[in-house]
């Protein structure tokens, strides 16, 4: 039976979580509501779009007006057009594997996905193998996500590997009985983020890409 690789984006893949979390805690601050980085990745990391709009309104206490999403999404992307990077040995591990089937399971909109795919160089590297939580119900930590990259790529939850950095997406994976290993090589990793991807049911948790190359390799062995 073939397995799958399924990659998270944001803080697996691209070291996007601190510039777009700057992004959103000055965006927010300039609403009335002091916000620090922190503070962001607190509230709103690991959601899906139309989640962390709702949440900048609940912390603000009155509605967004109605170009805030577009706002935030055009200065989010002017940012990761000039200073975005991968994670460390993400790259490497993505060509050390191409020969199983890949694909991306992510929170994030299918433009800003787009957009980062093309300055990381990759997008030729996934093709059409990338999947928005846009297209589902249910955003992590539901395993809707999850399911329906299995799904379209015809394997089943079993034999799919996931690498995450956020406890929502290790939970979605889990409950999509599918074998987890939490990444903690982007920069917006912070001291206690191993307990709360093994708390969250992460199968491994690794500090590099070369490590969690063992375990991929040991995975599609068995």
């Amino acid at each position: 039976m073939q397995n799958l690789l399924i990659f998270d984006f944001d803080g697996v893949i691209a070291d996007s979580e601190v510039l777009a979390n700057t992004v959103l805690a000055e965006m927010v601050s300039e609403l009335g509501v002091p916000t620090t980085l922190e503070d962001s990745y607190a509230r709103y990391m690991g959601k899906r779009f139309d989640e962390v709009m709702a949440a900048v309104a609940e912390t603000i206490g009155a509605p967004l007006l109605e170009d805030f999403p577009e706002r935030f999404q055009a200065r989010g992307l002017e940012r990761f057009r000039g200073d975005l990077e991968p994670v460390p040995g993400a790259l490497e591990f993505i060509n050390d594997f191409a020969a199983t089937p890949q694909c991306i399971a992510s929170a994030s909109s299918p433009a800003r996905l787009q957009v980062c795919l093309e300055v990381l160089d990759l997008t030729a590297s996934f093709g059409a193998n990338v999947y928005s939580a846009a297209q589902v119900a249910r955003g992590k930590p539901h395993p809707d996500i999850f399911l329906h990259a299995a799904a379209e790529m015809n394997v089943p939850p079993a034999h799919c590997l996931v690498i995450e950095d956020s406890a929502s997406g290790v939970q979605g994976a889990r409950a999509a009985g599918m074998t987890v290993i939490g990444m903690l090589a982007a920069s917006h990793i912070q001291g206690n983020h191993a307990d709360r991807l093994l708390d969250a049911g992460a199968d491994h948790v690794t500090e590099t890409f070369a490590a969690a190359a063992v375990i991929t390799r040991e995975f599609l062995a068995s």
